[in-house]
């Protein structure tokens, strides 16, 4: 069974990058999910990111990344709970050595990572901190790379877009899992014309569709492919 590695810079970018490639894949692929910030107290001062409330977000949004994935079939996540939209003030080494970390132990044969054309700042870090981490300087370490789109950040950045090269076809099942998916992280989602939203979800969904000749498909870009294409 092929080992797929996600690492997410937040919980819940998992779900918007590939959470249809997921369901899909359940049954012939094994997963992990790695969540490098808690995704929370971006919203809070960096005097209240200690506070009660605080943490109370994070265990909120821990509590709805597990839902989500369970309604994906996905057992295997890790939380390393880094400060969400200050991953510039942690040592850039130290994420490295967390991804390394996460290849050496899971040995996947494909890692997915987010874009670095993503205007949020977290998400470019992370997808840098893999390119380090992911070199092909040890063996356990050559990896396929494949890096993903999140609604609401990746979509914005209007000089330098996402440009996918590859094209996962999905059923209606499962974008309609992805969204259940999503739905356990009710503080992010809001109604149409929000990107985090069913309709968001599935205009993406079917605008890629029709750039690769299907009714329905998520995109990725790859970044690195080793192997052949089967």
């Amino acid at each position: 069974m092929r080992k797929i590695l996600i690492i997410a810079a937040h919980p819940d970018d998992d779900i918007l990058g590939c959470g249809a490639f997921i369901y899909k894949h359940g049954n012939d692929c094994e997963f992990r999910i790695v969540f490098i910030a808690e995704g929370s107290t971006c919203r809070f001062t960096s005097d209240e990111i200690r506070s009660p409330e605080a943490l109370k977000q994070i265990e909120i949004r821990s509590a709805s990344a597990k839902k989500s994935l369970e309604v994906l079939g996905v057992n295997d996540y890790k939380f390393y709970d880094l400060p969400c939209g200050r991953l510039d003030q942690v040592p850039i080494i130290d994420i490295n050595k967390i991804i390394e970390n996460e290849i050496k132990t899971f040995k996947p044969e494909t890692v997915m990572i987010h874009s670095e054309t993503d205007v949020n700042n977290d998400h470019r870090i992370v997808a840098r901190s893999l390119a380090m981490a992911a070199r092909p300087v040890w063996s356990d370490c050559d990896v396929n790379i494949l890096s993903f789109e999140v609604l609401s950040t990746t979509e914005w950045n209007l000089t330098n877009p996402f440009v996918p090269n590859l094209f996962e076809e999905i059923s209606e099942e499962c974008l309609k899992k992805k969204w259940e998916a999503l739905e356990c992280y009710y503080t992010e989602i809001k109604e149409f014309p929000y990107p985090r939203s069913y309709t968001g979800l599935e205009t993406l969904a079917r605008y890629r569709g029709m750039q690769s000749g299907f009714k329905l498909a998520e995109a990725f870009k790859i970044i690195r492919w080793k192997n052949k294409f089967q």
